[in-house]
């Protein structure tokens, strides 16, 4: 596996994220990635979410991305359930360590 980071002033973002397998998209700005730069069967993990001016929130990629991708997380609901999981997890880990001494 190559793993490629890029961010939202990469050149040539189109062409990197149309070779990727798996896109994970974090940047915090809705429809950053485009349906149709996503390679057909890839796998796309939206993390990013942005509240938009009618209150919804909106992830980093495009919703035709749906069209081509062969799995693509839904905003919202996908990772961010996950995330909080997470930061739940890590805090009473914290604690139980603080605890202990």
């Amino acid at each position: 596996m190559t793993v490629t980071l890029c961010h939202s002033k990469t050149r040539g973002l189109d062409e990197i994220v149309s070779q990727a397998d798996v896109v994970a998209a974090a940047v915090g700005r809705p429809d950053t990635i485009r349906g149709a730069w996503v390679k057909q069967g890839a796998v796309v993990l939206d993390v990013g979410t942005t509240r938009g001016a009618d209150g919804k929130l909106r992830g980093d990629v495009e919703a035709s991305a749906r069209e081509r991708a062969g799995y693509l997380t839904p905003v919202p609901g996908g990772v961010g359930p996950m995330t909080i999981a997470m930061l739940l997890w890590n805090t009473m880990e914290l604690a139980e360590r603080h605890a202990a001494g």
